[in-house]
């Protein structure tokens, strides 16, 4: 019992040292490599490196089996693998490196700002799309394009081909050309570029919508059911534009009017929410300041 107190205590007068003694720089170097490991898991999730990391995880467990029964020769070829690790994995993700250097270098230090911002890039995808939707509702070409926001969608990008290109009027018509090979399924965009095409998308499951609603529509609602992605559809039939977003569907848009509604969809809507979030944060950390700026409140609707 004695041994268990004598290590309880001992522990606690190390973590309270350690905590007495921290520095600002140490803050900031937790966060750093928090930062750094959160998008290491990010980048593992989202591409191919997920079921590389289970390799190397089987890999590493071999080898400690191998050490353990003293096996020679299979520690030795392991341990020949895991030295050329470095250069395999630079050769195996040369476009996902690639990207990501490329990011780094857009940014601006000086101004502290990207170069290239993520609300520039949707704005921008926005713009060609719905541009393309407009000569797609003259043409009454068949057309299926989800916006990704929060909700990743990895496993819909899964059932598609990656194509990871800028968006432009020009690239969305060719995607969904009928005689075009990815025509069939959706496209998504991610960050603001056009990231993967002829995807599959799931049904939604209400059974009270019109019969007039097509696959395509069908898919739409689907998307938006399980995700909060917004999704726009242009009808093979009709022409008709239409924008799906969270289990409901709108018609009759032109491109001018598909603009002005994923505008706010996508941009205003993440703005106010990021506002909130940050006004949340403040309340919690400042719960005075919080009921002071309520009380106001409260005493300009009452004088109102």
């Amino acid at each position: 019992m004695s041994t268990v107190l004598n290590f309880i205590v001992t522990s606690w007068n190390q973590i309270a040292y350690a905590v007495s003694n921290i520095r600002v720089f140490d803050i900031i170097d937790i966060l750093v490599i928090a930062f750094l490991i959160y998008k290491a898991i990010q980048f593992l999730r989202e591409t191919r490196a997920g079921q590389l990391a289970k390799g190397i995880i089987v890999l590493v467990v071999v080898y400690l089996i191998a050490k353990w029964f003293d096996l020679a020769v299979l520690r030795w070829v392991l341990a020949f693998v895991f030295n050329s690790a470095i250069i395999a994995l630079a050769v195996i993700f040369q476009p996902e490196l690639r990207r990501m250097l490329e990011r780094i270098g857009q940014i601006n230090v000086g101004a502290g700002q990207a170069l290239d911002s993520e609300e520039e890039r949707t704005k921008a995808a926005i713009d060609s799309i719905c541009k393309a939707a407009g000569n797609m509702k003259e043409s009454k070409t068949g057309a299926l394009i989800v916006f990704e926001r929060k909700t990743q969608l990895g496993e819909i990008i899964n059932t598609g081909t990656v194509i990871d290109a800028k968006p432009s009027v020009s690239m969305v018509c060719n995607v969904f050309y009928p005689k075009s090979p990815l025509h069939d399924g959706a496209v998504v965009v991610r960050d603001g570029r056009l990231y993967a095409a002829g995807c599959i998308l799931p049904l939604t499951q209400n059974n009270n919508l019109s019969s007039h609603l097509g696959t395509r529509h069908r898919a739409a609602i689907g998307m938006t059911e399980n995700s909060d992605a917004v999704v726009l559809v242009v009808s093979e039939e009709t022409g008709n534009i239409s924008i799906a977003f969270n289990g409901n569907i709108t018609g009759n848009y032109t491109a001018a009017t598909a603009y002005a509604e994923l505008q706010d969809k996508l941009i205003v809507t993440d703005e106010i929410e990021k506002e909130a979030r940050v006004i949340s944060v403040l309340k919690r950390v400042f719960p005075k300041l919080a009921k002071r700026n309520n009380k106001e409140q409260e005493g300009e609707n009452n004088e109102s």
